[in-house]
């Protein structure tokens, strides 16, 4: 069995599809740097959010 972690954060990005957006935090989270796509209503969150996605054991 794994363990799970939970990080609060202050905000989460908002789109008007999440297909796009969650392709992008897994890309991160994966390691990779994804363009914050154009649809995102605040691009500032993702930025606060890359060094949470990145600590090791973060899954999406």
């Amino acid at each position: 069995m794994s363990a799970h972690y939970v990080t609060v954060v202050a905000a989460l990005p908002k789109t008007r599809s999440g297909k796009i957006l969650r392709r992008t935090m897994r890309g991160i989270a994966d390691g990779r740097d994804e363009p914050i796509p154009s649809t995102v209503d605040d691009p500032d969150v993702i930025e606060v959010l890359r060094p949470v996605l990145r600590r090791p054991g973060h899954t999406l």
